[in-house]
């Protein structure tokens, strides 16, 4: 595996301005699609970015991820904007590795 591959899941609109950005882009019009997709490049980059509205539905499938290094899996907003949920996976990894919230204070 090369060191910083890079790759992202989402609907078109929301993955073509990372592909210039020299990411690997994977279009996917579902969480169906999207659990293929990730099946099937998860050896291969070490840093998987998900739009939140794909992710949000694959939360469990997701989880089998948190036990290996790589690929680290990252939810992003789509160009609809945030719905909150990469924030939430954010705040519950801290919570899980630190034993308290250090981010939100709550």
């Amino acid at each position: 595996m090369e060191s910083g591959k890079l790759a992202i899941i989402g609907d078109g609109d929301s993955i073509t301005v990372f592909k210039a950005a020299g990411l690997a882009t994977f279009p996917a019009e579902n969480e169906a699609k999207a659990r293929e997709t990730l099946r099937a490049i998860a050896k291969e980059y070490k840093v998987i970015f998900i739009t939140e509205e794909l992710a949000r539905p694959l939360t469990e499938f997701l989880k089998r991820f948190d036990e290996q290094p790589y690929p680290v899996i990252l939810s992003i907003p789509s160009k609809n904007g945030s719905t909150g949920y990469g924030t939430e996976l954010l705040k519950s990894a801290m919570e899980r590795a630190l034993g308290v919230d250090i981010l939100f204070n709550n």
